[in-house]
């Protein structure tokens, strides 16, 4: 209740300051709808605009969104219990629990080492991306150091946290064959994207595979797999297609191939016209954007772990056994129906969406479901319909946005009064599945 609470603030303050006239260049303030929409894509750290953010946002504007971006990547219980560290230089044993539970800490005594190390990699990452990217606008399309500079900050904050904000109206398309930007972008999503315990086991251990954890492995082992058969796919796909890949060179398609690959686990970047993309590529990115990246990161989806262990179920259920092993660790039976919870009720969640959201707006099916999809993944993608969606259909992505940003399950357990322990079993009985 208390993340719930924390993000809903988040969202309430954005809405407020995007909502002055100071934050728009015209000077005359944005519709409120505007504001709460882009507040809640920019907590969120979805990426989803309704207005062009360069031309309709003020620099003020553009500074609070980024700090929107800032604070929902790292959590809102994150940034509150380090302020308190700093303030009293002790953490209240509520406090330990809330942000335990955002970072995904295992230990409450080490959250404290762990909260350091979450801002502190999160600033060294966002440093490293915004002076790669303002020595490449100087050097490269000669942008003045200080525009150069503001550039840099604000796309490595945003890709860092996977949030998709650009600031040019084809987002990232004019930079499509550039190595320097797209591939510094690239990694910068998949670093965040990855999740903080993941990258923090990496860092100990990269030379020992052999010592990584089960969440490692797996979200390391899928994410890889997910990138290489996104970008075979897209190559497949896209290759000839004259809207998008067709006039660039063959390194310039696999570039591009790869990047596509990279933003739907909830990047939300784009070089590619997503709206002149074939049906099956729009197919791909929906399956891509619905797993999404690492746990306990900036990305959104039901996260790659939740993927990799349906499918080592599967495997397991096919091959008759009771338990479900990965490497030489057995998987809880809590985690396994937190699996399949999380799965099914963002399957559920997604056709609900998209069938409302076809009642209420004239779209195609295809372009609905990427938006729907798009928005419960806290992705950002889209093929160009955010904006010609009507006032409903904003408010229904706003929800989407903050129900996929704190989890379903989160949201579940914040509406439920408590929990209730069955102190007895029923007797067992046997039915015919499939």
């Amino acid at each position: 209740m208390v993340i719930a609470a924390g993000f809903g603030t988040a969202v309430l303050i954005g809405t407020l300051l995007l909502g002055t006239p100071l934050a728009t260049t015209q000077g005359d303030g944005s519709h409120w709808l505007t504001a709460l929409f882009t507040a809640t894509s920019a907590v969120c750290v979805t990426g989803l605009v309704v207005v062009d953010t360069e031309t309709h946002w003020s620099v003020f504007g553009e500074v609070v969104i980024v700090l929107l971006i800032q604070a929902g990547g790292l959590g809102i219980m994150t940034l509150a219990t380090l302020v308190m560290v700093i303030v009293s230089g002790r953490i209240g044993l509520r406090a330990r629990l809330s942000a335990q539970l955002e970072t995904k800490s295992v230990v409450a005594a080490d959250l404290r080492q762990v909260l350091r190390k979450v801002v502190v990699f999160s600033l060294v990452c966002e440093a490293a991306v915004a002076a790669v990217l303002t020595v490449r606008f100087v050097t490269g399309y000669g942008e003045p150091l200080g525009r150069a500079l503001y550039l840099g900050v604000f796309h490595g904050v945003s890709a860092f946290n996977n949030a998709g904000f650009a600031l040019w109206p084809d987002n990232l398309m004019r930079f499509v064959t550039d190595p320097w930007i797209c591939l510094t972008i690239a990694l910068a999503v998949i670093a965040g994207g990855l999740g903080y315990p993941v990258v923090f086991e990496l860092l100990r251990t990269w030379r020992r595979p052999r010592r990584w954890s089960v969440l490692t492995r797996v979200t390391v082992g899928m994410s890889t797999v997910l990138l290489a058969a996104g970008t075979l796919a897209f190559l497949a796909t896209e290759w000839r297609n004259p809207a998008t890949m067709g006039p660039l060179d063959d390194s310039g398609k696999l570039l591009a191939a790869f990047f596509a690959a990279v933003m739907p686990r909830s990047g939300g970047f784009n070089t590619l016209d997503i709206g002149q993309m074939y049906p099956s590529s729009w197919l791909v990115t929906d399956v891509l954007m619905f797993i999404g990246g690492g746990s306990a990161g900036t990305a959104g989806g039901i996260k790659v772990t939740t993927f990799g262990f349906l499918l080592f179920i599967i495997w397991s259920e096919l091959r008759g056994e009771n338990q479900v092993n990965i490497g030489h660790r057995r998987l809880p039976s809590a985690t396994q129906r937190q699996a399949l919870s999380i799965s099914l009720l963002g399957v559920i969640l997604v056709a609900i969406s998209t069938w409302l959201l076809l009642v209420i707006t004239p779209h195609g099916l295809d372009q609905v479901l990427f938006e729907v999809i798009s928005a419960f993944a806290t992705n950002g993608l889209s093929t160009g319909i955010t904006a010609d969606t009507s006032l409903a259909g904003h408010v229904l992505l706003s929800l989407l946005m903050f129900i996929g940003r704190i989890g379903p399950l989160t949201l579940g357990s914040a509406l439920a009064l408590k929990q209730r322990t069955r102190r007895y079993e029923l007797p067992e009985e046997k039915v015919i599945i499939g």
